[in-house]
């Protein structure tokens, strides 16, 4: 039985959306909610991925890490890489999409560079910025272009994200098994499971050791920043590949949703996630992020995805 299912259910209640307006800087874009701050989306060329930084509640509390591109008392400094929210992944024909930091020594590191900013429109209910990407070897060759519209909405209590990628094969693009990747968070310090944060998984599976290579359509991982009860949940559409997502979330505080990683997942060397992107060939991924307040019983996360995921 879906974890909390009828008591999600019964208490579930759409959330109200507040106005989102959007302003246009250097290599960014910055999103508000109801006049206070909530992320900005970063794309300019000096990044080697596109990622939102930082992630903010509705309160204004940071649920994010900050570090790399920000300093801040407390947070580790490991995975250099982890910036923000982001999507990518640890092995396209062998080149990594997923640790490609500037300081990263790896000579088959991947990049990611904007083809073309689309719509950037917001709205008193939601706000969407359209962009589209080209994922480049290390050579400079595309292997393929990546189409994306994020939707935010928010209300006083919660903020929402909603990606729509279309990925498009220019050359052969084996997408390997490898735990590194895809769909990823790495959140603050306080949240993460060696402080306060715990993750539940759709089917009530609690701890890393129950959600980590497991598969399942929605996890949420919360917990408390400076005493305020905070969580976030990430959504896996019906729609994508795959479906439902395995898990790479970490008690340190990696959250990632990852279809490829089988072999890490099962501790089976014949197992084989990968999947190969044709010239010509699409493949679409749909996610929902959602920041809240409480743990996911409170938020009426399962209640929410069922809504989501029936397209209300």
């Amino acid at each position: 039985m879906r974890f909390l299912a009828g008591l999600a259910a019964a208490a579930f209640v759409l959330p109200a959306w507040g106005q989102v307006k959007f302003a246009k800087q250097d290599g960014r874009i910055d999103v508000q909610v109801d006049g206070k701050p909530f992320t900005a989306f970063y794309f300019g060329g000096d990044t080697q991925k596109p990622y939102l930084h930082p992630v903010r509640a509705g309160s204004g509390t940071v649920v994010s890490r900050v570090w790399p591109m920000e300093e801040k008392a407390g947070e580790a400094k490991d995975h250099i890489h982890h910036q923000g929210l982001w999507f990518t992944h640890g092995d396209v024909n062998g080149f990594d999409f997923w640790a490609n930091h500037p300081t990263q020594k790896s000579p088959k590191k991947g990049l990611i560079t904007l083809k073309k900013l689309g719509a950037v429109k917001g709205g008193k209910k939601s706000g969407t910025i359209v962009a589209s990407f080209e994922w480049k070897d290390a050579t400079g060759k595309v292997l393929l272009t990546e189409d994306r519209t994020m939707t935010f909405h928010g209300g006083e209590k919660q903020r929402t994200v909603d990606f729509d990628i279309k990925l498009t094969g220019v050359e052969k693009s084996k997408f390997g098994d490898t735990k590194e990747g895809v769909f990823a968070i790495r959140l603050a310090a306080q949240l993460d499971g060696k402080h306060s944060g715990k993750m539940t998984s759709a089917e009530g599976k609690v701890g890393e050791k129950q959600v980590w290579g497991k598969r399942s359509p929605w996890v949420d991982y919360a917990g408390a920043i400076d005493g305020e009860a905070l969580g976030v949940a990430i959504f896996d559409h019906p729609g994508n590949p795959k479906h439902p997502t395995y898990w790479h979330s970490r008690d340190y505080g990696l959250f990632a949703a990852n279809i490829y990683g089988e072999h890490d997942f099962y501790a089976d060397k014949s197992k084989d996630g990968s999947m190969t992107l044709e010239p010509g060939q699409s493949w679409r991924f749909r996610y929902r992020v959602v920041v809240h307040g409480g743990d996911a019983a409170a938020a009426g996360i399962a209640g929410q995805y069922d809504a989501w995921k029936s397209g209300k």
